[in-house]
């Protein structure tokens, strides 16, 4: 007779389903008004409509859930241990922090292009307020901590001299977590810029058949998953519960997940993982109208499965970071649904299986090479998912998808 396994039970979700929708409806409601209305300062009608969204999200997020009272924020609303101390020490820490990402920015030439200005604009306004209200917001956080001694608290110390003072440890990963915020948030921003300008100059009057219909909703998911993934980066607040815990912290994670973005990722997909060729899914299936429609729409949903991935998160997107469990949406069904949805769609639309006037042995070639791909974005799962582990809701979560989720069958009976 087999044991009885013990009943395992979802864990609620960091994130209400209800409530990132209508931050979403308030984010798509912003773009749309920037097209009627027409703007010609991308930067700060942008930053507006991330930050609109941002304040929809926290306000029923407070009400409704209130999160400020989760376990999670370290916060006691009985107590009241005001001190400026330590206030100004966590606002040294954090110019501190501003200063490390910087320097980090002047010592790389990454960040000496063009490709930035928009970003460096962005700071240019968000800086200034963000140190404005920097310590009031400390003073009143504070004063309702458990424990205050936190990362800026301890980059505090390190700013003042007080070295003797610092836990390395708490001070590694409060750098590891501004480090991620370095190199994220410039490629988001840049990218979300760059994708609104566009979608704000596009003659959606041209949308008459799949195929411009298709080009378009291809666009405006890159504008969705970019802007929100920004909204992210800038909106890490303890009040609202949708701060840093802790950051990845070994090498592997690293490695793996910078090896996806720019400008790592071009280094390496031209002369190592090149699955690419003059051929599309398009040039493919043009002569057969039926399939091609059946073949895009398989895309599109597939791309819209990433981006509904990316609107679960509200505030909280973030990557090589826990700033909560989500356990609702597609996260519903499995652990990594972005990263499978993605991963398909990449052999929808690279078709690297059709064999070309290049042969077969290129065709395998190229199939390989996206594999060696696909097991890069495994990797990412895997490192994550070790990262996440120490946190008991994630090991109950894993635990019940390996049971309920979609791919429960490929598990052994246990």
């Amino acid at each position: 007779m087999k044991p009885r396994t013990q009943a395992v039970q979802l864990p609620a979700s960091a994130t209400n389903h209800w409530i990132v929708a209508a931050s979403f409806a308030t984010y798509a409601g912003s773009l749309l008004t920037m097209r009627l209305v027409g703007v010609t300062d991308i930067v700060s009608v942008g930053l507006m409509s991330l930050f609109a969204t941002a304040a929809v999200n926290f306000t029923l997020d407070t009400w409704l859930l209130k999160v400020h009272r989760r376990a999670s924020t370290g916060l006691d609303w009985s107590q009241n241990k005001p001190s400026w101390a330590r206030a100004w020490t966590k606002f040294a820490g954090l110019l501190g922090s501003f200063g490390f990402v910087a320097t980090l920015y002047w010592l790389f030439p990454e960040y000496h292009g063009s490709f930035y200005d928009r970003f460096y604009a962005a700071v240019k306004l968000i800086l200034p307020w963000w140190t404005l209200l920097a310590l009031p917001y400390f003073y009143l956080v504070d004063s309702k901590q458990k424990d205050p001694r936190d990362g800026y608290h301890t980059m505090g110390l390190v700013v003042l001299g007080q070295w003797s003072k610092v836990d390395r440890k708490l001070l590694g990963q409060h750098l590891l977590g501004w480090l991620v915020k370095g190199y994220f948030l410039p490629l988001m921003l840049t990218y979300f810029f760059g994708d609104l300008s566009r979608f704000l100059a596009f003659n959606y009057t041209n949308v008459k058949d799949f195929r411009t219909f298709f080009d378009a909703t291809y666009d405006l998911t890159f504008l969705i998953d970019v802007g929100l993934s920004s909204m992210g980066y800038l909106m890490a607040v303890r009040v609202f519960d949708s701060h840093l815990r802790w950051a990845e912290p070994t090498v592997k994670g690293w490695a793996v997940a910078l090896l996806c973005y720019q400008p790592f990722w071009s280094m390496i997909s031209q002369n190592y993982i090149d699955y690419t060729r003059n051929f599309a899914w398009g040039a493919w299936l043009w002569d057969r109208p039926q399939l091609y429609v059946a073949w895009g729409s398989c895309i599109l949903i597939l791309y819209a499965i990433y981006v509904w991935a990316t609107i679960m998160f509200g505030c909280r997107f973030s990557n090589l970071t826990h700033r909560g469990i989500l356990t609702n949406g597609p996260f519903r069904w499995t652990k990594h649904p972005a990263y499978i949805s993605k991963n398909l769609a990449w052999w929808l639309t690279a078709v690297p299986f059709i064999v070309t006037d290049t042969g077969v042995l290129d065709t395998v070639r190229r199939c390989t090479l996206l594999l060696f791909l696909n097991g890069v974005y495994y990797l990412r799962a895997k490192t994550e998912e070790a990262h996440l582990s120490q946190d008991p809701a994630y090991v109950e979560y894993a635990k019940w998808i390996d049971r309920h989720g979609i791919f429960s069958f490929l598990k052994r009976d246990r």
